[in-house]
C-alpha cells in the first residue's frame, strides 16, 4: 500500500483522477492534511504551487519512477482533449508549438498529440464552426429490451403502456421547445434520436415521434438527422420504412461485438447473424450513412476475438465505426460484479487498439472524433472513424463544446454555450423515466428560465 501526500492543495479529487491511471485504488492511500506522513510516503507540491497541471506533472513522474508506466495521454483525465488542442492550436496559432506544449507541459506521446491535432483540423475542415444562433437538438428515449452489464445509461425495461406515458410526456416538450426556439430565433443544425435504444418503440410511435419533431422544430438549415436503431433484434422492416419516409438520413447498428458468447455473456438478446441481418436490411431501404459500434475489454473477449469483431464489421461496410474502451461506471451491472474489472483489462485493451488504427485505416476509415471517460479499460479513449466526408457533425459538436445542446427526455442534459465567455451552463432533465411524466411542466420551465429568457445573452 502507497501511502501519498499532496501539500498544499485542498481539492485533491481533482488530481486523484491521474493517480488512478497508475495505482489501483486499493494499491494507494492519499494521506489527509492531519496525517504526518512517514519516510516511505510519496510527497507531492512541496513547493506550494497552485497550478493544477504543474501538480499533476509532478504525480506523473513520480508514479511513472516508481510503476514504469509511462501513459500515453500524460496528465490529461480529461473527457475532451481535442477541445484542448484546439484552444492551444487557435492562441498559439503554430503546429509545432501546438505539439510541444502537448507533449511537454501535458506529457502526451508524440503519437497522441499529433493524433489530437489532426483530430482538430480534420473537424475544422469538414464541419467548420457552429451556424450563429444554431443549436443541436438530442432527444431520448430511456428503453432497451435488456439492460447491458456494462450499461450505466438510462435504460428501462417496461411494459409499453409505460412507453406511451413516457412519449406523451415527451411530445410536450418537444412541442414546447421547438416553439420556444422558432421565437428566440435559434436554428436547429442536427437532431440526435439516442437512448436507451429508441427502436425498442413500435413504426408507429416512431413515426409519432419523428413527426412532432419536425412539425416543431425549425429543420430549414439541418444538416444531419440520426436515429440510434442500436439494438439489431428492435430493427423491423417496417421500423426502417418509417424512418426511410421520414427522410433519416443517419442510424446506428450497434453489434458491440460480434462473438456470440459475448453478446450473451453481455446482456444482449441478438446474434451476429441478426446484426448481419439488420444491416442488409437498412441497405435494402436505401440507408447510405450507417454506424456501426463496438467494444474493445468485453469480458471473456481476446485481442483476436476483438480483431475478428472489426473484420467482420469492416466487411460490412458501415460508413463509420466507433471503437469505444469499456469503461465500468458505478451505475452498471458489471461493477457489482467486479468493481476493478477495468483496471485488469488494461494490457489486454492496449493489444486490442495497437493494431486497431492500422486495421480501419487500411479499408478507407479514417478518425474523426474522440473522448474519453472515467474509468476506462487502460485509461485509452473513444474514437470514432469513418468513411470521406461521412463525419457525423452531433458528435464533433457535443465534444468540441462551441455549440448549445437542448436535450429533450429523461436523463437529458442541455449544454448552453456563452460565446462571449466560452463557457457551458448545465440545464439538466430529470433521469427517472417515471419522474420526469409527473414532473414534465418542471422541466419546461427549467428550459424557460435556463435557457429561453437567457437566449440574448448567449446568441452569437
Amino acid at each position: 500500500m502507497y501511502k501519498i501526500k499532496i501539500l498544499h492543495f485542498e481539492k485533491q479529487y481533482l488530481l486523484e483522477e491521474l493517480i488512478k491511471v497508475f495505482l489501483r485504488p486499493d494499491q494507494y492511500r492519499l494521506l489527509s492534511s492531519e496525517e504526518e506522513p512517514d519516510e516511505d510516503a510519496i510527497l507531492i507540491n512541496e513547493e506550494g504551487h497552485s497550478d493544477k497541471n504543474v501538480i499533476n506533472r509532478q504525480i506523473y513522474e513520480k508514479l511513472s519512477a516508481l510503476t514504469g508506466l509511462k501513459p500515453d495521454w500524460g496528465i490529461l483525465t480529461g473527457i475532451r482533449p481535442v477541445k484542448l488542442c484546439g484552444e492551444l492550436y487557435e492562441t498559439t496559432g503554430t503546429r509545432e508549438t501546438t505539439l510541444k506544449i502537448l507533449t511537454e507541459k501535458y506529457c502526451l506521446s508524440e503519437v497522441k498529440a499529433e493524433l489530437l491535432l489532426n483530430l482538430y483540423l480534420k473537424q475544422q475542415k469538414q464541419a467548420g464552426m457552429p451556424p450563429p444562433n444554431s443549436a443541436g437538438v438530442y432527444i431520448g428515449i430511456p428503453f432497451c429490451p435488456t439492460r447491458c452489464v456494462y450499461c450505466s445509461f438510462a435504460s428501462n425495461q417496461v411494459k409499453d403502456s409505460e412507453i406511451e406515458k413516457y412519449l406523451e410526456a415527451l411530445h410536450q416538450e418537444i412541442a414546447y421547445t421547438g416553439k420556444r426556439m422558432r421565437e428566440t430565433g435559434l436554428i436547429t443544425e442536427s437532431v440526435y434520436i439516442g437512448g436507451g435504444t429508441p427502436t425498442t418503440l413500435t413504426a408507429g410511435q416512431l413515426d409519432e415521434l419523428i413527426t412532432s419533431i419536425q412539425k416543431s422544430f425549425d429543420l430549414s438549415k439541418l444538416r444531419e438527422f440520426t436515429v440510434e436503431a442500436g439494438r439489431p433484434d428492435t430493427i423491423t422492416a417496417e421500423k426502417l420504412q418509417v424512418l426511410k419516409d421520414r427522410e433519416i438520413g443517419r442510424i446506428s447498428i450497434n453489434p458491440q461485438s460480434m462473438k456470440a458468447a459475448t453478446m450473451e455473456a453481455i446482456g444482449r438478446s441478438h446474434s451476429p447473424e441478426d446484426v448481419r441481418r439488420a444491416f442488409a436490411l437498412a441497405r435494402e431501404y436505401g440507408f447510405d450513412h450507417i454506424n456501426c459500434d463496438v467494444i474493445a475489454g468485453l469480458p471473456g473477449e481476446d485481442a483476436a476475438d476483438f480483431y475478428d469483431t472489426i473484420k467482420q464489421v469492416m466487411d460490412l461496410g458501415p460508413e463509420s465505426i466507433t471503437v469505444h474502451c469499456l469503461a465500468v461506471k458505478r451505475a452498471s451491472r458489471l461493477v457489482d460484479i467486479d468493481k476493478d474489472f477495468h483496471y485488469k483489462q488494461s494490457d489486454r485493451v492496449a493489444e486490442m487498439l495497437s493494431a486497431c488504427p492500422e486495421m480501419l485505416e487500411s479499408h478507407g476509415y479514417s478518425p474523426y472524433y474522440l473522448y474519453r471517460q472515467k474509468h476506462m479499460a487502460g485509461a485509452f479513449e473513444n474514437t470514432g472513424y469513418c468513411k470521406k466526408d461521412k463525419e457525423c457533425i452531433y458528435n464533433i459538436r457535443i465534444m468540441d463544446e462551441h455549440q448549445s445542446i437542448i436535450a429533450l427526455g429523461a436523463g437529458g442534459i442541455s449544454k448552453v454555450y456563452y460565446p462571449s465567455e466560452n463557457r457551458l451552463e448545465r440545464v439538466a432533465n430529470v433521469t427517472n423515466y417515471q419522474e420526469y411524466i409527473k414532473r414534465i411542466d418542471e422541466m419546461l420551465d427549467r428550459k424557460e428560465k435556463n435557457i429561453f429568457m437567457e437566449v440574448k445573452k448567449w446568441q452569437l
